[in-house]
């Protein structure tokens, strides 16, 4: 009787919101923990503190997805440095930007900014293997429910490519430079509520009947912590257009080889080359 009564309830805000236009804000809050042995198993306690303070700012961030029946915009809410602390955290510069994606049109796009150059990463907005669940859980004033996927992850990996570990293996040389890397895949949670028709979450997930509120993914958590639904100031969603535009696979790719030429120069600079 009570997954009776949520269905009604639901389907009573599902027709609310169909009979207008509508549109709102959802703030998320975003944790990620962090595996310090990557950066090699000598590093004392006090230096792994020293180090996630330096990270705290990749490591937790807010957010905002603003939304309507078709479009959201989701982007980091980022806050200014303290006087003379610039660039001394490092992911000050890293990928901050926005993820515009278009339901009708299938479409996403994420505008970011990396070593200095505006990219365009547009991609095709496939339906997501989701699998539904009947669990449910409150989140804020909103009934939720759960669904589950396993998908690969193709987003760029910082730690791996900075850490002492992830690159102390010599390359073979019978190695081919062609040679694909293993296939990573990532389990992910959802919760979403059907009170708030839209097929749109954070981040890159879509795909289920209503906004989703909180997200699992890895190491990382994103919560719902406001929504404004309807705000008196109209929202305008602006689609992408200044930047290079390269699918996901040229992005990471660029990203790739260019964190190798710097990793090569800090490198040089440990042998005694010359500074710049």
């Amino acid at each position: 009787m009570k997954l009776l009564f949520t269905f009604l309830l639901a389907m009573v805000t599902v027709t609310t919101f169909a009979q207008k236009d509508f549109q709102g804000k959802a703030t998320y809050m975003s944790k990620t923990t962090m595996d310090m042995n990557r950066f090699g198993e000598k590093m004392s306690e006090q230096q792994k503190k020293q180090m996630m303070a330096r990270f705290k700012n990749f490591l937790e961030k807010n957010y905002t997805l603003s939304f309507n029946k078709t479009e959201s915009s989701f982007k980091e809410d980022v806050k200014l440095d303290a006087p003379g602390t610039a660039g001394r955290r490092w992911g000050n510069n890293n990928g901050q930007g926005s993820i515009y994606k278009n339901l009708k049109d299938r479409e996403m796009i994420e505008d970011v900014e990396q070593f200095s150059k505006r990219f365009l990463v547009v991609e095709k907005m496939d339906q997501p293997k989701w699998e539904m669940g009947m669990e449910t859980k409150k989140i804020g004033q909103y009934t939720c429910y759960k669904a589950t996927m396993v998908k690969v992850d193709n987003k760029v990996d910082w730690g791996k490519m900075f850490s002492r570990r992830g690159n102390s293996k010599k390359k073979d040389s019978t190695e081919t430079v062609d040679k694909k890397e293993d296939v990573k895949m990532l389990a992910v949670t959802a919760w979403y509520t059907p009170q708030i028709p839209v097929s749109s979450g954070p981040g890159t997930y879509f795909g289920l009947p209503g906004l989703i509120l909180e997200i699992n993914e890895g190491r990382t958590t994103m919560l719902c912590t406001e929504i404004v639904m309807n705000p008196a100031e109209t929202i305008e969603i602006k689609k992408p257009t200044k930047g290079k535009e390269v699918n996901r696979e040229e992005y990471n790719k660029i990203v790739k080889k260019k964190s190798e030429e710097i990793r090569e120069q800090f490198k040089s600079r440990g042998r005694g080359g010359r500074r710049f």
